[in-house]
């Protein structure tokens, strides 16, 4: 996540997700770029659009944008040798200058910790980079279980160390789970992501453990298979961390 990726590369089997590179982690190497021309300050929100699945020989490119007194604005993209994959842009923000305003967040669901859940395995052979997070769901909802709602929550970490998330590894955290609509399908589809903001929170920077609430939710689903998820996560103790939205729609039959 904090390599430049300047020259073509191409996409490492271990770190793709549907039919390239995962979409999370795309977003975040991108930022991790566009983080180099800001000055020290912090992500508070960072968009992608995916014009198509990353899997051809890429590279990170970043145009600084403008820098304000307590904001800077960058631009950023992944591109193949074929033209744009993934436009990016990021606002990030500096300290508050001794202002401290009221404080407004999400509070977290009532569930059991993660060491109560069991793990969840995702066959690697559908997503590959799944062997670098580990996952245990909340509740009985599952991914293609053809269930009620379509909604899934679960406890999500990486499992390379035990280190709290810092803004790159959760904008990737906060798209590692399955597709929320995936909970009310009963065959395994493929669910691109189009348009996606993931926006940390104030208390990020004071998450005590490594592990991630998720609560990801379908607001809108239409008969063409387009749709729009929320995501907001928490940590372990109860501090809402940020929130993820995303544009997606399902793909073949």
């Amino acid at each position: 996540m904090r390599d430049p990726r300047t020259e073509y590369t191409g996409v490492p089997e271990h770190l793709r997700g549907f039919g390239g590179l995962h979409g999370g982690l795309a977003l975040a190497l991108v930022a991790g770029a566009m983080g180099e021309h800001a000055e020290g300050r912090e992500p508070v929100s960072v968009t992608g659009r995916f014009g198509r699945a990353i899997d051809a020989p890429f590279r990170v490119e970043t145009v600084p944008g403008h820098t304000g007194r307590s904001s800077a604005t960058e631009s950023g993209r992944i591109e193949s040798e074929r033209g744009p994959l993934l436009d990016s842009r990021a606002v990030f923000a500096g300290k508050s200058g001794g202002v401290s305003w009221p404080v407004v967040e999400l509070p977290a669901p009532e569930v059991p910790g993660p060491g109560e859940c069991d793990t969840f395995a995702v066959p690697k052979e559908f997503v590959p980079i799944s062997t670098s997070t580990e996952i245990r769901p909340v509740g009985s909802a599952r991914p293609c279980a053809g269930g009620a709602e379509a909604e899934l929550v679960a406890w999500v970490r990486l499992t390379e160390d035990d280190l709290p998330p810092d803004a790159l590894r959760f904008v990737f955290l906060v798209d590692a789970p399955a597709p929320s609509y995936s909970a009310v399908l009963s065959t395994l589809a493929p669910v691109p992501t189009v348009e996606i903001a993931v926006r940390p929170a104030a208390g990020l920077a004071a998450a005590p453990s490594p592990w991630l609430l998720l609560r990801a939710t379908t607001r809108q689903a239409g008969p063409s298979g387009w749709y729009s998820e929320w995501v907001d996560a928490w940590g372990r103790d109860g501090t809402h961390l940020g929130s993820n939205q995303q544009l997606k729609v399902v793909r073949g039959g």
